[in-house]
């Protein structure tokens, strides 16, 4: 069973921290959303592997965009 891990708010991809294939816990960091001129840590809502991430660095989201997939 997979689980989408989602934009919290809207905002740019500023740094992607793993990979596909990636072993993951929960609370791990996925990657670095910035919004309102913050940087927000996104982080795995479970234990999984990456098996698809959805966006690359610089591009821009919306809120419930799926960022990264788990397995």
């Amino acid at each position: 069973m997979s689980t989408e891990v989602t934009a919290p708010m809207s905002g740019d991809i500023l740094e992607i921290l793993v990979k596909v294939g990636d072993d993951v816990s929960a609370e791990d960091e996925l990657l670095i959303l910035e919004a309102m001129k913050m940087e927000n840590p996104i982080y795995a809502p479970a234990d999984g592997k990456v098996t698809e991430i959805k966006v690359a660095e610089g591009d821009s989201v919306e809120a419930n965009d799926v960022l990264v997939v788990l397995e």
